[in-house]
């Protein structure tokens, strides 16, 4: 019997907004410079570099979140990102 590999939730949930939210994205530009950035990364093979990339995006996304729910005042608790990262 072949065993299937793991589920990943993050990767099924990554594809997901891929599919959906891909196109719009494709025409947002990025910084001058930062495309050329990635791209030496992953030559380079800098998983290090590419995870400190994501990491700080996905906090400065958490904190925009924190911040849009904190200023509606909805009676939904918000909790606050544990590790802010202060810029």
């Amino acid at each position: 019997m072949t065993q299937s590999p793991s589920r990943n939730p993050y990767a099924e949930w990554f594809e997901e907004l891929r599919k959906q939210h891909g196109e719009q994205l494709k025409a947002m530009p990025l910084p001058d410079g930062l495309p050329e950035h990635l791209h030496q990364l992953v030559l380079q093979g800098d998983e290090e570099a590419i995870q400190f990339m994501l990491k700080l995006a996905w906090q400065f996304g958490a904190q925009v979140g924190y911040a849009a729910g904190a200023k509606q005042g909805s009676d939904v608790p918000v909790s606050r990102p544990s590790s802010a990262v202060q810029a």
